[in-house]
């Protein structure tokens, strides 16, 4: 590797302001890979359980970062097609939740991407409290786009 590649500028990071006040935080992120932190503080509800829209916030967030660390957000952007939480019960805690692409799947939709202009996939995960309790299921569409991707 050369001196300039090493010094290379990192790639630009995809942010929503909206997101980062929630305080959700990354337990570790990779390649088509989020695991994240939803804390309760700041987003507990009237009766000290977390507030639904957190449970969302964080069912949009774990299934779009697995796709956008694929992205040249220069050149890409995601766009979320639906989001459907099933609530299953509440939680007083910290909530996580996790989701992984296969790299078959990641090779599909850089192909789609680039063939396409467009590509999507399905997320679908469990989210937990501290106590490992399954509290919610997260079903996610999320779509890639090019810019400039026309319909």
């Amino acid at each position: 590797m050369t001196e300039t590649q090493s010094q290379a500028a990192p790639k630009p990071k995809y942010r929503v302001a909206f997101v980062e006040r929630t305080g959700l935080k990354a337990i570790a992120e990779g390649r088509g890979h989020a695991n994240l932190l939803m804390p309760l503080a700041g987003n507990e509800n009237h009766v000290g359980v977390l507030y639904m829209g957190a449970y969302t916030v964080l069912a949009e967030a774990v299934a779009a970062l697995p796709g956008i660390s694929l992205l040249d957000v220069e050149r890409h952007f995601p766009i979320l097609k639906e989001i459907y939480v099933d609530f299953h019960k509440p939680a007083a805690s910290d909530v996580t939740a996790e989701y992984r692409l296969s790299e078959q799947v990641i090779e599909t939709l850089l192909a789609d991407l680039e063939r396409k202009g467009s590509a999507t996939y399905i997320a679908e995960f469990p989210m937990h409290d501290a106590e490992d309790t399954h509290v919610a299921t997260g079903r996610v569409t999320v779509k890639l786009l090019t810019h400039g991707w026309q319909k």
